[in-house]
């Protein structure tokens, strides 16, 4: 099929393969299957999770595609994390963890048995860069497949999403809800299978690959449980053998333009702080040149025009309906916003994919805002600098009437603790709460904070309250919140620190954090400070605490050239 020779030949073709190709004889293969490309399926179907237990259509649909255009379709799986179910647990700090196992999992199997093309499939929130940088390290022509989003819940005409649960907590400890009515919140939240229902953080993957050329069109907000998602899928190995053919490799799609692309479709988005990290790793594993500050340049050009959750109105279903990442896409090409020349997975450029759609939404639906009366004239992901934070931090500054605080800080050193707090009353108006020793080494796994975050917003105090941490937020997440901290407080970071009441200013306008208190003071209790000691010294959790970098260079466990 390919003009090129195969990377499978080496390992089926010619007289002196004949024990490898035994092997594939027992697989059911015959002798003309040699002379196929080997495609890699990686299958995250799993029953742990919503986000994922929808998969094993569009696996299915994708393994009878490559069969129909000549490939072979080898299928593996790959584990996940669910975020939603971990929250809050021990078992958070997994989350992080499970990108990097994901990314090695791709990896391995792609080159343990030297696939042709790569397909992989997944649903929750890892999955995504974890099958990315898995892509990009081996190198092989590839596309992603998102899962799909979930469909709303529903409860007395209100539409429901997991974050909805998380905010009831608040409000049934503020006495605004009853215990009756949290448990049908709960209870209604979840309907079917997909991926949480808001810009959270695996939409806002999904909608970067998209626009990073890595995704069919549209492919990004589609339902998990609508047919159009399995056949977008069988569409995607299709694409995926014809560029096979053309040779046309991940990293020839991924370089710069094409993440500034990513991140302008995020920041237009509303999209998750997950983000950032996320993009810094998949950058590092296409060696391509990408750091923290590359996110507020472009912060400061591009408008946030959708109006989606966490700080918006709508989920993901909505703005499907509404045109999708195409017509945001087009909206920022013809501003200038887009590099139109970027190829993608199809072969065509992305002005060339974008050539029919239109160049405004329709005039029916507000999901979509014109370019010129967007949501917020800049982005929403801010990084912030400061003596607190002095390798950078990220604050999610949409749906705040003003991003800018200075109060007492009200410190904690692990996530219950803080709940407790929250839900105890403890916190009032004008506090900055500090949740440290939650990094990438500290936590370690760097644990989100969605049940704090959304505690505050359920008790009315998300805009009034201040958050920052070490650890992260989920893309669900909004308000007066900071983090990414780094350096953390594990290695010494000033967050470390802080004590109760030191006055802490954050302001998003000047991009600062900081502690105000005299350097003299801080230079006292940084000699005194001793490293705690690790939390595990065995297993995955170990392995990823000694070898992970910091947040601000995407916590990223082969970043081999900072310890020279």
């Amino acid at each position: 099929m390919s003009k090129k020779p195969l990377r499978s030949s080496h390992i089926t073709q010619g007289v002196a393969r004949a024990p490898n190709r035994s092997m594939y004889y027992a697989l059911g293969y015959t002798e003309g299957d040699f002379n196929k490309p080997m495609i890699g399926i990686a299958n995250g179907q799993s029953t742990i999770t919503p986000c994922n237990s929808g998969l094993q259509p569009l696996a299915d649909a994708a393994v009878e595609a490559v069969k129909a255009a000549g490939g072979n379709p080898q299928v593996f799986g790959v584990p996940t994390i669910s975020d939603g179910m971990a929250m809050g647990t021990e078992g958070m700090k997994y989350s992080l963890v499970s990108r990097e196992v994901i990314a090695d999992c791709v990896e391995t199997c792609v080159q343990g048995q030297w696939m042709d093309g790569a397909l992989v499939i997944g649903g929750c929130d890892k999955n995504m860069p974890g099958g990315m940088m898995g892509i990009l390290r081996a190198n092989v022509p590839a596309i992603y497949v998102y899962g799909g989003t979930i469909l709303p819940g529903e409860y007395c005409g209100r539409d429901l999403n997991i974050v909805s649960v998380f905010e009831a907590v608040g409000e049934h400890a503020a006495g605004r809800m009853s215990m009756e009515n949290l448990h049908e919140i709960e209870t209604h939240a979840i309907p079917c299978s997909g991926s949480c229902g808001g810009m959270y953080t695996a939409n806002t993957m999904s909608s970067a690959f998209e626009a990073m050329g890595m995704s069919l069109p549209y492919s990004s907000t589609m339902a998990n449980v609508h047919q159009e998602k399995i056949d977008s899928s069988a569409e995607s190995a299709r694409v995926l053998l014809k560029a096979v053919e053309m040779d046309l490799k991940a990293r020839d799609i991924v370089t710069r333009k094409s993440i500034e692309n990513a991140v302008a479709v995020i920041m237009a988005v509303g999209g998750s702080t997950n983000a950032v990290l996320h993009f810094l790793a998949i950058a590092h594993a296409a060696d391509v040149e990408w750091t923290i500050d590359d996110f507020e340049r472009m912060r400061r050009k591009v408008p946030v025009i959708c109006d989606l959750k966490p700080s918006g109105k709508y989920l993901v279903v909505d703005f499907h309906k509404a045109g999708g990442i195409p017509q945001v896409m087009k909206m920022l090409l013809n501003a200038g916003l887009l590099h139109g020349d970027c190829i993608t997975i199809t072969g065509q450029t992305i002005a060339e994919v974008l050539a029919d759609v239109p160049d405004s939404p329709s005039p029916d639906q507000d999901v979509i805002h014109p370019i010129d009366r967007p949501m917020y004239k800049q982005g929403h992901l801010a990084i912030l600098k400061g003596n607190l934070a002095t390798l950078g931090a990220v604050a999610k500054i949409t749906g705040l009437k003003n991003p800018v605080m200075t109060g007492p800080a009200r410190v904690f050193e692990d996530e219950q603790s803080a709940m407790d707090a929250i839900l105890g009353g403890k916190i009032h108006k004008g506090d900055v709460m500090v949740l440290r020793y939650l990094g990438p080494k500290g936590g370690p796994g760097m644990p989100e904070m969605l049940a704090p975050t959304s505690a505050l917003v359920g008790e009315g105090l998300g805009d009034s309250v201040g958050l920052i941490t070490d650890g992260r937020f989920s893309g669900g997440t909004w308000g007066m919140v900071v983090g990414h901290v780094a350096p953390e407080a594990a290695t010494g970071g000033t967050i470390a620190l802080v004590e109760d009441g030191d006055s802490i200013t954050i302001d998003a306008h000047q991009q600062l954090l900081q502690l105000n208190v005299p350097d003299d003071v801080i230079a006292k209790r940084r000699a005194a400070w001793k490293a705690p000691a690790p939390r595990y010294t065995r297993g995955v959790q170990a392995k990823f605490a000694f070898n992970c970098s910091d947040a601000s260079t995407g916590a990223v466990l082969d970043r081999f050239e900072d310890r020279n």
